[in-house]
């Protein structure tokens, strides 16, 4: 309807002109009634006997509207926040959600929104309530917890789409929040704790085995040279001997026993 241009035909400007002459009559008192202020972030839609005679609103500043002819429309252009109460859906993979969530738009053709539907705001409402039902639904959970962002770019294409003849420019889409049934949170819980736990013991089995190719590395090393291992045993029980209230039990040799024993005899 915005985009038509029709005349108001040969009555409708003899009504204008005797709507002129009456001005010019009353004047100053019926300027008053003539000029009417449209702020910063409105725009009027002046109807002249029931048309639209200009695609653009008119606005902002004084306005000229003629007493017995034409009528005026105010359209806040300023961006609204609409809030999608929480919606009931059914995912994908047959899990029950509620979702809630948040449109920003704003009104770019005053003209379009007043002429091409009756109430563009419960219309955005009802339309960003179907599409985001319409989109989840075709979601698994795991995608909808995973991708809200690119949810959320869905949906705002989608209503950027049909709300276009309509004037209005979706700015953001978010979704809020996911309320799923406690007993789908316990078994997300377990299988999110079963999975550390098996995380976990890949870890302690890669350290050990780690671990193990060292000591291995280590023994070669030490066979090598017998006074290292010496070396390194006495290390130990210098470590072990620096803790307070510990018995050292100091093996010793069988050999150096018999060694000791010959000397003896021999003295």
């Amino acid at each position: 309807i915005a985009d038509r241009q029709e005349g108001i035909g040969v009555c409708g400007w003899i009504l204008v002109s005797l709507s002129y002459l009456l001005v010019l009559i009353t004047f100053p008192i019926s300027i008053w009634t003539c000029i009417k202020v449209v702020r910063e972030y409105e725009r009027a839609v002046v109807f002249c006997l029931g048309h639209i005679l200009s695609k653009k609103a008119k606005g902002p500043g004084m306005i000229l509207v003629l007493p017995c002819t034409d009528t005026f429309i105010k359209v806040d252009l300023r961006t609204v926040t609409c809030e999608i109460l929480p919606q009931e859906i059914l995912t994908r993979d047959a899990v029950t959600a509620q979702v809630d969530g948040a449109v920003h738009y704003s009104i770019h053709s005053a003209v379009s929104a007043v002429a091409n539907i009756t109430d563009v705001h419960s219309a955005t409402l009802l339309l960003a309530q179907t599409t985001l039902r319409n989109i989840l639904g075709a979601q698994s959970l795991a995608q909808l917890l995973a991708g809200r962002e690119e949810i959320a770019y869905s949906i705002q294409a989608t209503l950027d789409s049909v709300m276009e003849q309509w004037g209005v420019k979706v700015a953001r889409v978010e979704i809020k929040d996911i309320w799923i049934p406690t007993a789908m949170q316990m078994a997300m819980a377990a299988e999110a704790e079963a999975a550390q736990e098996t995380k976990a013991k890949v870890v302690a089995a890669s350290g050990e085995m780690n671990a193990s190719k060292a000591l291995q590395k280590a023994s070669m090393v030490l066979a090598e040279s017998p006074a290292g291992l010496q070396l390194r045993y006495l290390q130990t029980l210098a470590a072990v001997a620096v803790q307070n209230n510990s018995t050292i039990v100091f093996p010793l040799p069988i050999n150096m026993f018999g060694s000791l024993g010959q000397k003896s005899i021999e003295g």
